[in-house]
């Protein structure tokens, strides 16, 4: 019975420790809601919104982009005519980074 609950115990606080550890394992992510994939922006100007989680620094084509609290985000960017590839980079403490692009085209 002693046996018993010390393996238990031992499971829990192992199944607890990679709950809280989550996070630290799986690394930066994004979710980009707009602009959508080969997007035609016939102003030239539109905005790139999404999600950020667990992300220290966010840049756009190099740019540092800023995100709430909630790790959503907002940039307006102008873009020239033709096709533009806009490159999204997170990246989190551990120096782990995610990369997001979008094709766009200005008529």
């Amino acid at each position: 019975m002693t046996r018993f609950l010390i393996v238990s115990t031992l499971l829990l606080v192992a199944v607890y420790g990679l709950m809280k550890a989550r996070p630290l394992l799986l690394g930066p992510s994004i979710s980009l809601n707009s602009p959508v994939k080969y997007a035609v922006i016939p102003n030239g100007i539109t905005t790139f919104s999404g999600q950020v989680n667990r992300t220290v620094a966010l840049t756009l084509d190099g740019v540092p982009v800023l995100s709430d609290q909630n790790g959503s985000f907002s940039s307006i960017v102008t873009l020239p005519h033709g096709n533009s590839i806009l490159t999204l980079v997170a990246s989190d403490r551990f120096g782990r980074r995610v990369t997001t692009t979008r094709t766009v085209y200005v008529p």
